[in-house]
């Protein structure tokens, strides 16, 4: 069976996406700060999308 290894930046992709979820959860349930919230929420999608398309080209 044949073991793939991804690269660090795909790593930093997934940590990128698990700090948007949680900085998104946080900033709607505890400030009122939308556009902040949108901002980060955008960018978790962003960096999802990207992490999405690069591994199915890719791997």
């Amino acid at each position: 069976m044949e073991s793939n290894t991804y690269p660090a930046a795909w790593y930093l992709l997934w940590a990128i996406i698990a700090v948007c979820g949680v900085g998104t959860w946080f900033l709607r349930n505890f400030s009122e700060r939308r556009e902040a919230t949108r901002f980060v929420a955008f960018s978790g999608v962003i960096a999802m999308s990207v992490m999405v398309i690069w591994t199915f080209k890719e791997f």
